[in-house]
């Protein structure tokens, strides 16, 4: 049995990354052209700080829903996330990256067994990771990028 491939065997190098005061305009022309579903998002350093994909634009579109709610002895319950109507909210109001983007971003190094990055997307229902050399990203694997290396010989 050959030893497994490692990220840095399949990742893409040249990445497309958003900047965190782009339009959200500026995005969805950007993931269009690209003919892709999400990019990095990077403060002015070039720093990773969040991730941009066409389910945070969504939001945007959608009937936004206020939570339902009881009211008990002068009390408001509510039966839904009141977090999750205040994020929504934000990004439904957003104007720029930095409002839609998602900023708990899962990444790999160039090391990681291609295996454990395709666990980590399953796990967490996301298609792409940043590839990291300490702070700075140097790639970008994503569900595609595994899938064709499972047909590379």
């Amino acid at each position: 049995m050959a030893d497994e491939q490692a990220v840095k065997d399949i990742m893409v190098t040249e990445v497309i990354a958003v900047q965190e005061d782009a339009s959200v305009e500026e995005l969805s022309k950007i993931l269009v052209e690209n003919k892709i579903s999400g990019v990095p998002v990077v403060d002015k350093e070039g720093k990773l700080v969040g991730i941009a994909t066409e389910g945070d634009l969504i939001v945007k579109d959608s009937d936004l829903h206020f939570p339902r709610y009881f009211k008990l002895l002068d009390s408001i319950i509510y039966l839904e996330s009141l977090n999750k109507f205040k994020a929504n909210l934000k990004k439904y109001l957003g104007t720029r990256v930095s409002d839609v983007m998602s900023t708990e971003v899962k990444t790999v190094t160039e090391d990681t067994p291609v295996s454990e990055a395709a666990n980590l997307m399953i796990r967490h229902n996301i298609n792409r990771l940043p590839v990291m050399d300490e702070n700075n990203m140097v790639g970008i694997v994503t569900r595609s990028d595994i899938v064709r290396s499972m047909i590379r010989e």
